[in-house]
């Protein structure tokens, strides 16, 4: 994958989870109780700091209620 192409997806990977946790109404450390995840990992991930594993995803998809397949999709149809 070309860096532009992960550029894109973590861009995107960051704005989703801001996104979720919004409409979630949690805070990141709501949201890094329920996914088993540090709040100053969250953050890094919304900042696109740091980089989200499979497992990482799957346990924010699980701490948000959401698939991981309807997360990926919001992915792909930003704008």
């Amino acid at each position: 994958m070309e860096e532009s192409q992960h550029k894109w997806a973590r861009e995107r990977f960051a704005t989703v989870l801001r996104q979720y946790r919004h409409q979630a109404g949690l805070s990141q450390e709501e949201l890094g109780f329920r996914a088993g995840l540090a709040m100053r990992y969250i953050s890094m991930l919304e900042t696109n700091k740091r980089q989200p594993t499979i497992s990482t995803l799957a346990a924010l998809c699980n701490g948000l209620g959401v698939s991981m397949a309807v997360f990926v999709t919001e992915m792909e149809n930003l704008d």
